[in-house]
């Protein structure tokens, strides 16, 4: 084997790395991070799009309240992240909606001025 196809074949195996066994590395250290840090109380959105509170965490299961009395099982591992809430007041006049407990309601237009 001639050095050149020799070099060639090192910098495609570390590209490989470089770009797809290091960053899914680090997607899964993150993963196991946010894993951890899960506690009771907190708003989570699934990898499935379905938002709620945790209420119990054990190593092999959560149990999220996704409406009030209505709890359901999940993995913890389909956690796909923590809701963080933002303590600014929404401006009604920017996206003319207005939050009512935490749920979003279209708002009433003001009629036209004849």
């Amino acid at each position: 084997m001639d050095p050149l196809s020799l070099l060639m074949l090192v910098a495609v195996a570390a590209g490989g790395y470089f770009l797809i066994i290091r960053p899914g590395k680090k997607r899964q250290q993150q993963q196991q991070e946010l894993v951890a840090s899960l506690r009771p109380g907190a708003e989570i959105m699934t990898t499935a799009g379905i938002f709620g509170t945790i209420a119990v965490v054990t190593d092999e299961q959560i149990s999220l309240e996704v409406s009030p009395g209505v709890y359901i099982r999940l993995l913890p591992q389909a956690v796909a992240r923590v809701i963080e809430h933002a303590d600014e007041p929404v401006d009604e006049a920017d996206d003319a909606l207005s939050v009512d407990e935490g749920v979003r309601k279209p708002v009433d237009p003001e009629p036209p001025v004849d």
